[in-house]
């Protein structure tokens, strides 16, 4: 995928949308390191693939500095596209998530990710909503990836509780849960009552699994507890992970594009969600639907990961639209 991105123009036309790859492949192992730590079965795969995914994130931040350096303007016509905007956050939210793989593996580095993704990720909540209120958006532009600035959110709490007040978690996850509930209604709208989304776009509608799978786990995380409102969040996300895999084999007729990545960290969340309810359950059946999943999002992403392998060697990323 380097190669893709190494002339001047390459450097041009790299897409804010590569950050999906940290999401996606930071939640694989994060998978890996539960499924060790609460089922005890050795993968030996979660912390190298932790630390190749750190390596990785670190590059595409330094391409995306370069490229804002040298071509300021594009940055700016990405962040004033209406749905491209919505992919910013993916920068915070990969710094959330390292933060949360590396609880245990090294908690001083695990802060400093920490603090530095929620601070950045609540100045680009704020900024994206002031956009949001005040441009004129016309509803075909709504689609799931606006739920991205909204996962974020819900995502503070899961090492933010071991990292600073409590209360500032509970901040962050308020903010995260309204603005899902408000995001989804609108979405579903959007979805039913107008045209369909453009083929790119398809991929997202698995984002809709992560705000309940998150939240699930988050909401665990601030309450040490299974209680109704946990398992209406767990057998949501539950939900809406079965339904979207009673659409994907129409999802998946579509070319391959980028936002294919979109896939994945959902399909992570559900397994890691899955995995927790195992573990305060004990029932055994959520035992063997998280190996399921984990089955599943290893596939998925070993797909996309050859798709985008793939057109990277052919130059199809990188490139204007």
């Amino acid at each position: 995928m380097n190669e893709a991105c190494e002339t001047p123009n390459r450097l041009q036309n790299f897409p804010i949308t590569l950050f999906a790859t940290v999401m996606g492949l930071t939640g694989l192992a994060i998978a890996l390191l539960r499924f060790e730590h609460i089922l005890h079965i050795q993968t030996y795969a979660g912390k190298p693939l932790l630390y190749l995914i750190t390596v990785w994130f670190f590059f595409l931040l330094f391409v995306y500095l370069l490229k804002l350096s040298k071509y300021p303007q594009e940055v700016k016509h990405e962040f004033a596209h209406p749905i491209k905007i919505n992919f910013f956050p993916t920068i915070s939210i990969s710094l959330l998530l390292l933060s949360i793989g590396y609880e245990g593996v090294s908690d001083s580095f695990s802060s400093v990710l920490w603090y530095s993704g929620s601070i950045i990720h609540i100045i680009f909540t704020m900024t994206i909503l002031n956009i949001w209120f005040f441009k004129d958006f016309k509803l075909q532009t709504k689609n799931p990836a606006w739920f991205i600035p909204v996962v974020g959110n819900i995502l503070v709490p899961i090492a933010g509780v071991n990292h600073a007040s409590p209360e500032i978690s509970w901040f962050f996850f308020s903010i995260g849960l309204v603005l899902w509930i408000v995001l989804l209604a609108i979405t579903i709208y959007r979805i039913v009552f107008h045209e369909q989304l453009m083929a790119k776009f398809m991929p997202t509608l698995f984002i809709l699994i992560a705000p309940p799978a998150v939240g699930f786990i988050a909401y665990i995380k601030l309450t040490s507890s299974l209680d109704p409102f946990s398992r209406i969040l767990y057998y949501f996300g539950l939900f809406t992970t079965l339904m979207l895999f009673t659409m994907f084999r129409n999802i998946t007729r579509i070319p391959f594009f980028v936002s294919w990545w979109a896939y994945t960290f959902p399909m992570d969340a559900a397994t890691i969600s899955t995995l927790l309810m195992f573990k305060v359950t004990k029932l055994v059946f959520f035992k063997y639907l998280a190996i399921v999943f984990l089955i599943i999002t290893i596939s998925v992403i070993l797909v996309v990961l050859a798709k985008t392998a793939r057109a990277a060697v052919r130059g199809e990323i990188c490139v204007p639209e």
